[in-house]
């Protein structure tokens, strides 16, 4: 798989921020990455060490909008872990 087709998109949440303090990052992923393609595309894309990945997915919800029931699809979520010193400046806001 094409690393840089990996990372979809960052998670920002309050939990995710309170992980990000402790070195923990998440992102959105490609339904087909593994563990090994998501740590390869996030060093190469942010050049940190990273230590962990932990990945689950997120299965899709049925939301109401008005009288119509309207199905959010599942995705992928990853956790990953750096070494300790190492930072995204992605989630910092700078």
């Amino acid at each position: 798989m094409n690393l840089w087709q990996v990372l979809r998109q960052p998670v920002v949440t309050e939990k995710s921020t309170f992980l990000a303090e402790s070195g923990k990052y998440v992102f959105k992923v490609d339904r087909r990455a593994n563990k090994h393609d998501v740590k390869r595309a996030v060093e190469q894309a942010f050049n940190v060490s990273v230590v962990g990945v932990n990945t689950m997915t997120v299965h899709d919800k049925t939301k109401r909008y008005g009288i119509r029931p309207h199905l959010q699809p599942s995705w992928k979520k990853a956790i990953v872990t750096l070494r300790t010193g190492d930072s995204i400046q992605l989630f910092e806001g700078s």
